[in-house]
C-alpha cells in the first residue's frame, strides 16, 4: 500500500472514529484497525495523533466549505444566498450521523492542550467567517451584521447538537432573515 492510499484510509477511518467517539476517546490502534493500515505505516504518515487529528480537521475544512459554497452558490443572488447557509445547516442537521460541529467539538477537547488542534480550527471558523463576509456583500449588506450573522450559525451548530433537532438551524434563519432586512 502506498503512502497516498495509506493516508485516505487512515483519514477516513479517522473521520469516522473521531467525528462518532470524540477524538480523546480514540486511540491511535482503533485508528488502525478501522484503517487496515498496519501500526508501522499509520506512525509513517502520521508520526504523532495531533498531526492526524489535524490533516483530519483540514480534510474536513475543504469538504464542509466545499458543500456549503455548492449549496449556497447554486442560489440567486442577494440575501437569498445568505439564508441558503442556515437551510444547508438544517440539512447537515438532519443527517442521521449528525454529532454536532467536528470543530467546536475538536477545540472543546483538545484546545486548550493542543495549540496545532486550536490553530486549525481556528483557521476554519475564520475562513467560514469569511465565506459569510463575501456573501453579506455580494447582497449588499453590511459589514456589521457579517459578526452576528456568523454567531447564529455557530449558535445553531452548537444548539442542534445538544437538542438532537435541527430546528436551531430555522431559528437561526429567522434571526439572520431579521438582521439582514434590518440594514
Amino acid at each position: 500500500m502506498d503512502r497516498a492510499e495509506a493516508e485516505v484510509r487512515l483519514l477516513d477511518a479517522a473521520d469516522e472514529l473521531f467525528y462518532e467517539r470524540g477524538v480523546q476517546a480514540v486511540g491511535m490502534d482503533q485508528v488502525r484497525a478501522a484503517s487496515g493500515v498496519s501500526l508501522k505505516r499509520l506512525y509513517q504518515v502520521f508520526p504523532s495523533k495531533s498531526e492526524l487529528v489535524r490533516a483530519w480537521l483540514e480534510r474536513r475544512d475543504r469538504r464542509w466549505r466545499a458543500r456549503l459554497a455548492e449549496y449556497a452558490d447554486a442560489r440567486t443572488q442577494g440575501t437569498e444566498r445568505v439564508l441558503a447557509v442556515y437551510d444547508w445547516l438544517y440539512e447537515w442537521f438532519s443527517e442521521p450521523d449528525f454529532r454536532g460541529c467536528a470543530f467546536i467539538n475538536s477545540f472543546g477537547e483538545l484546545g486548550a492542550v493542543d495549540p496545532a488542534v486550536a490553530d486549525t480550527v481556528r483557521a476554519h471558523k475564520s475562513a467560514f467567517h469569511d465565506y459569510m463576509a463575501g456573501l453579506v456583500a455580494a447582497a449588499g449588506g453590511s459589514g456589521q451584521t457579517v459578526g452576528p450573522l456568523v454567531l447564529l450559525a455557530e449558535g445553531a451548530m452548537t444548539a442542534a447538537a445538544i437538542s438532537g433537532s435541527p430546528e436551531p438551524a430555522r431559528q437561526a434563519r429567522q434571526g439572520a432573515a431579521q438582521l439582514l432586512a434590518a440594514r
